[in-house]
């Protein structure tokens, strides 16, 4: 490493007549090289650092455009969202007005239907209040016509004796034969 460094120094000792070489010395360096080095560095460093300036430009344009065309993209989406909200509201309130009116329209059916259900059963109550009527009234009359018969026949009991007994037998045993001869 030493080496290197010696020689490094052996260069600033040259002279400067015949040799081409080193100037450490900053302020003894020539303008003119500079602005020699320097125009060589714009020169050939222009077109490279243009090109890298016009490629982060496009770039930049390029994400621009495509942050716009996003952009507008999602201000389409969000205005079709916005109708197809719009449609579902008025679609969900149609229900709902319908739902309300459907209600109502069930409710006056069933109130139908029960008062068509309450007026049938009053009829079949009716109908069963009439036949319990008619059917008392019918086992009434049969204990009064059997009351009515018992009390013939406890009757004509007590009225018959031995011999108008069997006169009445014979009486209707002979109109039971003269029947028979007719026929």
């Amino acid at each position: 490493m030493k080496n290197i460094t010696d020689s490094f120094l052996s260069l600033g000792y040259w002279s400067s007549a015949g040799s081409f070489g080193f100037n450490t010395d900053i302020l003894a360096t020539n303008p003119i090289n500079l602005s020699v080095v320097l125009g060589v560095l714009i020169f050939f460093g222009k077109g490279v650092l243009s090109d890298l300036l016009d490629n982060r430009k496009e770039r930049i344009l390029k994400t621009i455009r495509n942050s716009e065309e996003l952009r507008e993209g999602a201000i389409e989406q969000l205005e079709k969202a916005r109708v197809r909200l719009r449609k579902v509201e008025m679609e969900a309130d149609r229900f709902r007005v319908n739902g309300y009116s459907e209600i109502e329209r069930e409710k006056f059916n069933l109130i139908n239907s029960i008062y068509t259900t309450l007026e049938q059963l009053e009829n079949y109550k009716n109908e069963t209040i009439r036949f319990e009527q008619q059917r008392a009234i019918n086992e009434v009359r049969q204990r009064v016509f059997q009351q009515a018969l018992q009390g013939a026949l406890g009757t004509l009991n007590s009225c018959l004796n031995n011999e108008l007994h069997l006169r009445t037998i014979s009486a209707n045993i002979g109109l039971f034969g003269t029947m028979k001869e007719i026929k």
